[in-house]
């Protein structure tokens, strides 16, 4: 009788255990004040959180690892610095790769040369380049000069 009952107990907890983690590890909803950006490419404007502060500005140092940090969150009319540090060329462009169209809807050969500052595309290789983020979203960003280092500005 004691090694059933032992052995109800050992059950019991196991479950009571299970039971535990599972409640405690489930996602939670959203937040009421999530707000959805518009979405008119798959790596465009995505769901961000508000908050009550973000930097104004941010800077990022592209070198032979890519950019650094990789990802960076600054409050709407923020300004973001490139800067590459490296000896390999740098052209901060927003997704997509060849088109840049994520961030304001145009095509590279629609926005450059960029003479009214709201292309988030600095059209051409150089050493630094700053941008000023008008709108609110997920942005995330290549080097047209080698696509595959990427990096994310988040807009709040």
């Amino acid at each position: 009788m004691k090694t059933s009952t032992a052995a109800w107990i050992i059950i019991a907890l196991v479950l009571l255990g299970a039971g535990w983690y599972f409640l405690s590890n489930r996602p939670s909803a959203p937040s009421p004040t999530q707000n959805i950006a518009a979405d008119d490419s798959q790596n465009a404007a995505v769901p961000t959180t508000e908050t009550a502060s973000a930097p104004m500005s941010a800077t990022v140092m592209y070198g032979p690892d890519g950019f650094s940090p990789s990802t960076v969150t600054i409050a709407k009319d923020g300004v973001v610095t490139f800067m590459n540090q490296g000896d390999r060329g740098m052209w901060v462009a927003a997704d997509m790769h060849p088109t840049h169209e994520g961030y304001d809807g145009m095509t590279k050969n629609q926005h450059c040369p960029d003479t009214a500052g709201t292309a988030f595309d600095q059209c051409s290789v150089s050493a630094n380049y700053s941008f000023t983020f008008g709108k609110a979203g997920t942005w995330h960003y290549h080097n047209h000069v080698n696509a595959g280092d990427t990096g994310t500005v988040i807009v709040r």
